[in-house]
């Protein structure tokens, strides 16, 4: 019985390492003043287009942000050189003000999903590049942002 909660300590270890991510990158915004002319670019390479993908955004903020949600302007560039631009909305708070997400400290942290099941054109160097698309520039108290990609199992 005293072995039991070291073997478990050590299974969960092993598989939190085993993760398959494609990219789970953030950048941090200089400043934590997001502006419409510094977008974050983030390279990805894809080896397997016959698999689906599940695509997150990352988000981080201060308790200082003002608003309770956040636009921003997804644009990939395939290995082809065609480019697609997709509007996206993520909801940080609720109705009454209480921030989603997980709070450490002083910094929120956001994931959203943004596609569940996403077949890549072809393999290749794709970018995704991601700039705000709020009515306020520069955006202040964002710290972070990000992309996560995961195949699907």
């Amino acid at each position: 019985m005293k072995y039991i909660l070291p073997v478990l300590a050590i299974i969960i270890f092993l598989s939190a390492c085993n993760d398959t991510a494609v990219v789970d990158e953030h950048a941090a915004i200089a400043g934590h003043q997001w502006r419409y002319e510094d977008p974050v670019a983030i390279p990805v390479h894809i080896a397997d287009a016959h698999r689906p993908y599940r695509i997150y955004l990352n988000l981080r903020h201060t308790p200082d942000y003002r608003y309770s949600n956040i636009f921003m302007l997804v644009h990939l560039r395939q290995p082809s050189g065609k480019d697609t631009t997709e509007r996206i909305e993520l909801t940080l708070a609720e109705p009454d003000g209480r921030w989603l997400g997980n709070g450490t400290g002083s910094i929120y942290a956001h994931q959203q999903l943004i596609k569940g099941h996403f077949l890549f054109p072809d393999t290749g160097a794709y970018v995704f590049t991601i700039e705000q698309n709020m009515r306020e520039n520069p955006l202040p108290e964002i710290t972070d942002v990000g992309l996560r990609i995961v195949p699907v199992e």
